[in-house]
């Protein structure tokens, strides 16, 4: 184990400066400069200071070398390398140093060129090329190997940081120093991981040989998916709408699982566009407990609500539009736990403000379902890779199958329940009526037993609600995957539907269809599974 007592606490004579992000560089470099800290600098940099009036040196200076290539080469240079790695215990390191006239750099100061801003902005290829930085990386990579006396700052949020040291340590220690030097290799891995990951998909390459994965710290948690697993909550730079990048507006900080299940409604909800009316979707341990359409918000919400009321308790609400006051009023009548909408008007945030334990999180917007995106799921040894479930399949795909078609109005049913479906853990059983979910079964192993359940819900809430009589009568039905046998088919006419979609595909689809025929079912095939585990 590195021994840090020789550099215990190590001085801070002379300073490089190069930064993309010029955030607080001026104040910075002032304040280092007035504790004696000589400043060398490069290009804009160097401008930005001496505009402020300090004295730099330039980096071409130390060099003997001008900046040449429109910047491209400037710090790759034994002058500065030599400064950031030299051993300053090391007998022979620091005679080479004297020998070629070197000096020691003990702070660097390093952000490098926006290439995530820039591919996030839509930037061309040769755009993207340029900013994919070179010497920033090699520089940040020499200090932080060499932090036994050399200090790395790699962001302006670590500024302050460096002037406490000062105050107090009159020079930076040891744990300081390590703290610097392991943020600044994360953050070089995360650089290489973007610029890897967009030149794989530049050159459409699906399957590269090496992946690498990054994210930035945005919360530490309490605990994990129990109050025994540690936490936290990284950002991966992207700008997609949804839990990661929504304002708090009240309420305590997410949990791990609280926001593993606000991402799951708001990608359920999304899927509904705000153009072809409201759309409600309440989402309890990552699966819909009820999910509908509306005239209005209110009206949607509470046909959501009535698709299974008790487990609706303590879930999380995902709205496809600006959220009302009156919608706002029906949600605050039961514990819920977070509530995600594009918007929220004046009404509902103050309606809202008297729930200290319910957190509202608006996004500006809604994520487009067909976006292309890469999932992942560890595994002992490895991780699964795979493209995110985009699927989508128009009215026009659909296939009818049984002598009977189905109505005009189970049509539009059908093409829902699919929906929810598709957001649904397998094996998934949708019963869904008037544009609103009446009975869900999800995550069972057999097809039969989910199929069963949300049967048995559908009538539990039917008689909760006062109907009379279970909804799931008049109702369709959408499986995720298909029905090997027809059993589980044969166990949804008997609670009432009348209309089935699935993907088929089963060696004993005949048999099904046949079945379903004699029920008198109407029953359309995908051709596409939506299996979720």
């Amino acid at each position: 184990m590195y021994d840090p007592a020789p550099q215990k606490c190590a001085p801070l004579n002379r300073a490089l400066l190069s930064v993309s992000d010029k955030t607080g560089l001026v104040e910075f470099a002032s304040d280092l400069a007035s504790r004696g800290v000589e400043l060398l600098s490069t290009g804009g940099t160097a401008r930005s200071l001496r505009d402020a009036g300090l004295a730099v040196r330039d980096v071409s200076e130390v060099t003997g070398f001008p900046e040449m290539m429109d910047g491209r080469v400037k710090t790759l240079h034994p002058m500065i390398h030599g400064g950031l790695l030299a051993l300053r215990d090391n007998p022979e390191h620091v005679a080479a140093m004297e020998a070629h006239g070197i000096g020691p750099i003990d702070l660097l100061v390093v952000n490098l060129y926006p290439f995530e801003a820039t591919v996030a902005a839509g930037g061309d290829y040769d755009t993207c090329i340029e900013n994919i930085d070179i010497g920033g990386p090699a520089m940040i990579r020499a200090a932080a190997k060499n932090h036994g006396a050399v200090t790395v700052l790699t962001d302006p949020s670590q500024y302050s940081g460096l002037l406490e040291e000062l105050d107090a340590q009159s020079g930076t220690t040891f744990p300081f120093r390590q703290h610097m030097a392991q943020a600044a290799f994360a953050r070089t891995a995360a650089y290489d991981v973007a610029v890897s990951t967009w030149m794989a998909g530049a050159a459409d390459i699906t399957t590269p040989p090496h992946r690498a994965f990054a994210g930035s710290l945005a919360q530490e948690m309490r605990y994990g998916e129990n109050p025994h697993q540690r936490a936290a909550f990284y950002l991966d730079g992207s700008s997609r709408p949804g839990v990661a990048t929504a304002q708090q507006h009240q309420g305590k900080a997410l949990s791990y699982n609280n926001i593993n299940d606000t991402d799951a409604a708001f990608e359920l909800v999304a899927e509904f566009a705000p153009a072809d009316g409201p759309a409600v979707a309440i989402i309890k341990h990552a699966n819909p407990c009820g999910v509908a359409r509306g005239a209005s918000l209110v009206e949607a919400y509470r046909a959501a609500f009535d698709c299974d009321r008790t487990s609706a308790f303590g879930g999380i609400v995902a709205l496809n539009q600006r959220l009302d006051g009156a919608t706002a009023e029906q949600i605050v009548q039961i514990f819920t736990e977070v509530v995600i909408a594009p918007d929220a008007d004046d009404d509902a945030k103050a309606i809202f403000a008297a729930k200290k334990n319910l957190r509202l999180l608006t996004t500006g917007g809604l994520p487009d379902p067909s976006t292309p995106m890469t999932a992942y799921k560890q595994v002992a040894g490895g991780l699964l890779v795979q493209d995110k479930d985009t699927g989508h399949v128009p009215a026009g795909a659909l296939q009818v199958v049984t002598k009977r078609p189905p109505t005009a109005r189970e049509m539009t049913d059908l093409r829902f329940a699919w929906t929810v479906a598709k957001h649904t853990k397998s094996n998934a059983i949708i019963y869904a009526k008037d544009g609103a979910t009446v009975g869900i079964g999800a995550g069972q192993m057999s097809r039969v037993d989910s199929s069963t359940i949300a049967a048995l819900k559908a009538a539990r809430m039917g008689a909760e609600c006062g109907h009379g009589d279970t909804p799931a009568k008049g109702s369709v039905v959408a499986s995720d995957a298909f029905f090997p046998f027809a059993d589980g088919l044969l166990a949804a006419a008997e609670a009432g539907a009348t209309a089935v979609i699935q993907p088929g595909g089963s060696m004993r689809d005949a048999d099904v269809i046949a079945a379903a025929d004699e029920a008198g079912l109407a029953m359309v095939f995908t051709g596409m599974r939506h299996f979720r585990h």
